[in-house]
């Protein structure tokens, strides 16, 4: 990473060049995302009698009545020549069509109420519900814990509250519930963001692209040039009258967005930024809660549409705060489209005790169900929904977890490597970017000062395994001591969802594979609160991810302004990760949305129509590039769809014509 620190913030402010404006911060402090070097956290027992008087609040997730009919309506609304194509719903038609009624609501609140607890609805499906942690307890059938977790580094400490094992619906209201999230507070998910490798000293990069600056350095003009998004931007399309919604879990400094733009010579509305704060907001900004990675969606996402306006969506990095951010970015539909650059691998829903069962069905429900609720009502409403795909290759669990393996009984800190997709990116109602290394040649440093260099002469998967000879020159062969596995375009086979319709008969999609199972020494499942055994489901006919890519590697990737709370503010250089593909198309569907003069919904129903139709990659107009070289440590590129990168890259202006021609 190179980092060039300068009293630029300051003068573009002195200047009036860009506005001096500060992230709301809410009273708290911020919650540090999971890393590997976090110390354990320490039980403290079951919460005293004192901290019982101190009420807690959980979201209560409503599940849609009717919501085969809801999926039902999403394939029709984006169907071309149906009657209901693009006929997206308003917020209001959507509450009266799928909702939970009032009389819903006044049963659930109602039996909440036994037990002592206060319920307040909050958006059309979900209820804040307030009371003692012992009312809780009963009206959950669960046991409360508080944890704490040692400060370290420059990363503080906190406490949280989590169950000793999974909660249990109230069985009058079980049919009505999506979702109990709140008993567990810990902090959930993992930024999608990753520079370049430590034991890799880069140098620089010769570039094999015509972009005016070099990869390591691209900036969202760079990105523009290559994926054919100028042509846009000559036809006066710019996202103006468009609103993005950026959905994180850590505050930013809006300067620093504004500081990239202005040094682009980008003309932006010095208004445009408008911050949420959804459950008291995530905190001030901090380097170990993830600010990076919100300033970086904001700068990519505004950089890309430089005429939109955005609003920044920011909650506790909690599963409850993730389902709240979501519930008011979709609840209030003011913003065309979203992404966010956060997650978790999928199957932690089934790992973790912040799940809840439903005593009648015996359905395990949690944050994953009604995160996918609330992406098939964003849909229905014609907004379109973008996560990252997650940057560990095919191997999501061994980068969520930190464990990369293999498996030992004699070690309590060891666990296997199960091929695993990431979540929210692994939801059919979401589109998912991934990523690829742009085609240069790349200089390292040796130990010795001598150069090295890596050739990569197409663009390529990102998977860092064509890093190996690197390694090997170093002296650390190893893929897992050198630092590189599983870095890469996060992607593969889902085993929480079905294959969707949309991705039905495609060349390409693949069964998920045998023999993957999840085995853990006690450390990590007492770490992270994840069992210790489990045998992943073989020849799942699931969701394929990711849909689409762009670049992403770290070694060819882009610069950030960012004001560390350690080190203040610095333009940094090779950064990279699937984080920074979300927001990009994130911006890029605001520029589609004013080119075709209104919503355009979920965009992975277009992108497979056009990958089934045969057209995608052929003629002048080819509105997809193949990628054909590279992997992402199990998945290879291909000509057509992969579970590497998906259907490649991306000519924009060519997709934009496609999707007029739809019209």
């Amino acid at each position: 990473m190179k980092t060039a620190k300068s009293g630029l913030l300051m003068l573009l402010i002195a200047l009036g060049i860009l506005p001096s404006v500060n992230a709301q911060t809410s009273r708290h402090d911020a919650l540090p995302y999971p890393t590997a070097d976090a110390p354990r956290a320490i039980d403290r027992g079951a919460l005293t009698t004192e901290a019982g008087a101190t009420p807690i609040t959980v979201t209560v997730v409503l599940g849609l009545p009717k919501l085969k009919e809801a999926e039902s309506l999403l394939k029709s609304l984006h169907t071309p020549g149906n009657p209901e194509f693009h006929q997206f719903l308003t917020a209001d038609q959507f509450v009266a069509r799928f909702a939970p009624t009032h009389v819903d609501i006044a049963k659930v609140t109602a039996a909440l109420g036994k037990y002592g607890l206060t319920a307040q609805r909050t958006t059309a499906t979900t209820l804040k519900v307030t009371g003692l942690p012992a009312d809780m307890e009963r009206a959950f059938s669960v046991s409360l814990h508080s944890y704490e977790v040692p400060a370290h580094d420059n990363v503080p400490g906190y406490t949280f509250r989590a169950p000793l094992t999974g909660a249990t619906v109230p069985a009058e209201i079980s049919a009505s519930v999506a979702a109990v999230v709140g008993l567990d507070s810990r902090p959930s998910f993992r930024p999608h963001i990753r520079t370049v490798s430590p034991k890799l000293k880069m140098a620089s990069t010769v570039p094999q692209t015509t972009t005016p600056d070099a990869p390591g350095y691209w900036t969202v003009i760079d990105f523009s040039d290559y994926y054919g998004v100028q042509p846009l931007y000559s036809a006066g399309v710019s996202g103006s009258g468009r609103t993005l919604g950026i959905v994180t879990l850590a505050s930013f400094t809006p300067s620093d967005a504004f500081a990239y733009w202005s040094a682009l010579g980008l003309a932006v509305n010095p208004n445009r930024i408008q911050i949420v704060n959804v459950d008291g907001g995530p905190g001030a900004p901090s380097d170990a809660s993830g600010s990076l990675e919100t300033a970086l969606d904001v700068e990519q996402s505004g950089g890309v549409a430089p005429g939109a306006n955005i609003i920044v969506y920011q909650a506790p990095n909690t599963n409850q705060g993730f389902v709240d951010d979501f519930a008011a970015a979709i609840d209030g539909n003011s913003a065309e489209t979203l992404s966010t650059s956060w997650g978790v691998w999928e199957w932690s829903a089934n790992l973790e005790n912040a799940p809840v069962t439903d005593p009648t069905t015996g359905k395990i429900v949690g944050t994953t169900q009604a995160l996918h609720e609330l992406f098939v009502r964003a849909a229905i409403q014609g907004q379109t929904l973008f996560a990252a795909s997650g940057d560990g290759g095919a191997y999501d669990a061994t980068d969520t977890f930190d464990c990369f393996g293999p498996y030992s009984p004699t070690q309590p800190y060891s666990c296997s490597q199960p091929l695993s997709v990431d979540n929210p990116g692994s939801d059919p109602a979401m589109t998912a970017g991934g990523g690829t290394t742009l085609p240069g040649v790349q200089e390292f440093t040796l130990t010795n000062g001598a150069p090295f260099y890596v050739y990569v002469p197409h663009e390529r998967v990102w998977g860092w395994d064509y890093l190996e000879p690197m390694c090997v020159a170093l002296g650390v062969p190893n893929p897992i001591a050198c630092g590189i596995f599983p870095a890469g375009s996060g992607g593969g086979v889902s085993i929480m969802f079905g294959v969707p319709s949309y991705q039905s008969g495609l060349p390409g999609v693949q069964l998920s594979q045998p023999g993957q199972v999840w085995e853990a020494g006690e450390g990590i499942g007492t770490e992270f609160d994840v069992g210790t055994y489990y045998v992943l489901p073989a020849y799942y006919p699931g969701r394929n991810v990711p849909d689409i890519s762009f670049n992403a590697d770290p070694d060819t990737g882009y610069v950030i302004y960012y004001t560390s709370s350690v080190t203040g503010f610095g333009i940094q250089s090779f950064w990279g990760g699937t984080s920074f593909v979300a927001p990009q198309l994130n911006g890029v569907s605001a520029l589609l949305g004013q080119y075709l003069h209104g919503r355009i919904g979920l965009l992975n129903f277009p992108l497979y129509q056009l990958g089934l139709s045969g057209q995608g990659y052929t003629g002048p107009r080819a509105a997809f590039h193949a990628i054909t070289y590279g992997d992402n440590w199990f998945y290879y590129g291909s000509n057509g769809y992969n579970p590497a990168v998906g259907f490649g890259t991306l000519d924009v202006a060519n997709f934009a014509a496609f999707l007029r021609q739809q019209q």
